[in-house]
């Protein structure tokens, strides 16, 4: 029985903790406007094109 209740808890404990991951990427993405990386990231795929045509 002891067992279950650990069980349990530990399931409680990672929602807990799976959400607050979840929200953490949330606001580090949207809320810090952090939009200048990443279109240089979106732009990283073309880099090389531009290199080959020159």
């Amino acid at each position: 029985m002891a067992i279950e209740q650990l069980f349990d808890s530990a399931s409680s404990v990672m929602t807990v903790v799976s959400f607050a991951t979840f929200m953490g990427i949330v606001l580090w993405t949207f809320l810090l406007k952090r939009s200048s990386d990443f279109d240089r990231a979106a732009a990283l795929p073309f880099a090389d094109e531009e290199k080959d045509h020159v």
